[in-house]
């Protein structure tokens, strides 16, 4: 599946929010559930040893270095709870509430992103509105592990979702995003006569915040 048709399907989400929420808020919903999506499918190979990790020691007192190196790949993050986005999904009766321990047991850097998202707020609204359920089987039927989707690939679902959100919201998408074809455009401007790339082990920074791609 191309990166066009992951973010066609993570937008397809928005026919169940329809109705219920304004355009302008899809992207409060879709964005971290996307995130969601993806550190789910990143850990789940490594899952069960980082939970055999924890075994014999108390709740906080756990090394944070040693579950980094079990989660695999360098990764800086890790998260603690049995559940993953499947077990959620397939256990309607208690799902809000596996849902919140499931997100509160990731590492602090990535709760961190989740608190900036508010998405407190929106588990508790979507809930509230009857639409937890749906959303969550939606996103658990998202495959979205490297294997599949690689990090080029999971930027360019991110540029294309941000795009149909300012396009719902009658915004410009590059008020939010500097398009791939401007980046490029910029960086062979900004090096065009630059002599010193024809020799070995030069390298140039360019900065652009919303950048996903560079020469």
């Amino acid at each position: 599946m191309s990166s066009l048709n992951y973010s066609q399907f993570i937008w397809n989400v928005a026919d169940v929010l329809r109705g219920t929420y304004k355009q302008h808020q899809y992207g409060q919903i879709i964005l971290p559930f996307t995130v969601l999506a993806r550190l789910d499918a990143v850990l789940e190979p490594t899952k069960q040893a980082v939970l055999e990790a924890t075994e014999g020691y108390v709740l906080g007192t756990i090394p944070p270095a040693m579950l980094s190196a079990r989660a695999g790949h360098d990764y800086s993050f890790y998260n603690l709870s049995q559940h993953n986005l499947k077990t959620i999904a397939n256990d309607p009766d208690t799902l809000e509430q596996n849902l919140r321990s499931y997100i509160n047991q990731f590492s602090e850097n990535v709760r961190d992103i989740f608190e900036k998202y508010k998405f407190e707020d929106t588990i508790a609204d979507l809930a509230a509105q009857n639409l937890l359920y749906q959303v969550i089987q939606h996103f658990s039927r998202v495959n979205l592990h490297p294997n599949h989707v690689s990090n080029e690939e999971m930027g360019n679902i991110f540029e294309e979702l941000i795009r149909k959100f300012a396009e719902a919201s009658n915004e410009t998408a590059g008020e939010h995003f500097t398009p791939r074809e401007v980046i490029e455009l910029m960086v062979n401007l900004l090096l065009a006569d630059d002599e010193d790339l024809h020799t070995d082990y030069i390298a140039r920074s360019v900065y652009d915040p919303t950048a996903v791609c560079c020469r």
